[in-house]
């Protein structure tokens, strides 16, 4: 480059070959596209998911990183890693379901992913079953000739109910239908719903596989790696790519992954064990409580239960807004999974897109408040609560 005027040199950067080592950590490799000297293989690259690396919205060395560890964490056969959580589940449902198609899903699901289903309905002539997560009779007498899919959630936001998987997964297997389980509150710390026979997995990586509440992002895991490629080609298509610096500090957060999580289930324990023996407290929906409904299906499915889990106060609403005024350790803000505790008031804020009736399927009343228990000391978590609700 020294032969071409300084004006030439400063676009055309010199780049390191590094040979006989390789960096301790996944750097970032924050470029568009990637250069090529034959143009065969660059044509072969933009036909494959496992081509040469070519243009961003295909994918980068630091998002398929990301992309091979939460696959191999959840056992799949490959991964998609998207722009958010919303981009993941978008991405799955698209791809694979069209006009005239049914699709089964559980009653309590998340309330982006509810509202998606509607606007799926209400858009694309798409009809929807919902079915309780823990019966597979009920999903097998669901079924239709044009049923596609099969939704469910591990661990369901914001009332925890746990998915019956094995047995759900079978009876969608069974009927030649696919199953798709957002894994987000579990983590494959918890559950790997592959191992149970789901086909595709989504994480909000945004949440716990993050950690930090610094990043937006998503991802979807394949079982096979056909049916990949073929949701990988319209998801190229769709544009809800992944970011390589929000992959990058998603890697970082996923080495300290299995720390936090037993960091905030045991905190999510002492919490709920405590507020379930409050009077200002009618039910706390947790599934490690012998009173939770999915208490006997999570002891078999899961090692512990999540740092996830809403609570209903007695006073309703009003109750619900003085809480979450009061206290001081907690923060009020959207989302979960990063190291510090959040609350929210899931009938006006994550499930506000639902319809009264909706809510009342859900189990969402006026007064529930919704936890997301971070890793501080647990005692001075319950100090700050029991004041607030005081």
């Amino acid at each position: 480059m020294n032969d071409f005027r300084p004006e030439t040199r400063a676009v055309h950067l010199p780049q390191p070959t590094i040979e006989g080592s390789r960096p301790i950590t996944v750097p970032i490799y924050q470029t568009s596209g990637f250069v090529f000297d034959d143009p065969a293989v660059m044509a072969d690259a933009m036909g494959r998911s496992d081509g040469a690396f070519v243009y961003g919205r295909y994918t980068n060395p630091t998002v398929r990183s990301l992309e091979l560890a939460v696959s191999g964490l959840e056992g799949g056969a490959a991964a998609i890693a998207t722009g958010s959580g919303m981009g993941a589940i978008n991405t799955v449902l698209l791809g694979l379901l069209k006009p005239g198609d049914h699709l089964i899903a559980q009653r309590s699901l998340y309330g982006g992913t509810a509202a998606m289903i509607n606007e799926l309905v209400g858009r694309f002539g798409i009809t929807v079953t919902y079915v309780p997560e823990h019966d597979p009779a009920a999903l097998a007498d669901a079924v239709r000739p044009e049923t596609r899919l099969v939704y469910l959630e591990t661990i369901s936001n914001p009332m925890t109910l746990v998915a019956d998987l094995p047995g759900m997964c079978a009876a969608a297997r069974e009927l030649g239908i696919l199953t798709v389980v957002d894994n987000t509150f579990a983590t494959p710390m918890l559950c790997r719903p592959i191992e149970h026979g789901a086909d595709i997995v989504l994480h909000s990586t945004t949440k716990y596989l993050s950690g930090h509440t610094d990043v937006v992002g998503g991802l979807a895991v394949f079982a096979d790696a056909a049916l990949h490629e073929k949701v990988w080609h319209f998801a190229i298509e769709l544009g809800a790519s992944a970011d390589p610096f929000a992959a990058w500090l998603t890697l970082r957060g996923l080495q300290t992954l299995a720390l936090r999580v037993e960091r905030h289930c045991s905190n999510a324990r002492l919490l709920a064990t405590r507020l379930a023996e409050h009077p200002a407290v009618t039910a706390v929906h947790w599934p490690g409580l012998a009173s939770h409904p999915s208490y006997a299906l999570a002891g078999k499915l899961l090692p512990d239960f999540g740092g996830v889990f809403a609570f209903d106060l007695a006073g309703g609403r009003t109750a619900g807004e003085r809480f979450m005024s009061s206290v001081r350790l907690a923060l009020l803000a959207p989302s979960l999974g990063g190291v510090e505790t959040l609350i929210l008031h899931p009938a006006t804020t994550s499930h506000r897109a639902l319809s009264p009736e909706e809510l009342r399927r859900s189990g969402i009343g006026e007064g529930t408040v919704r936890i997301a228990v971070g890793i501080e000391h647990p005692e001075d978590l319950w100090a700050d609560v029991s004041q607030a609700l005081a």
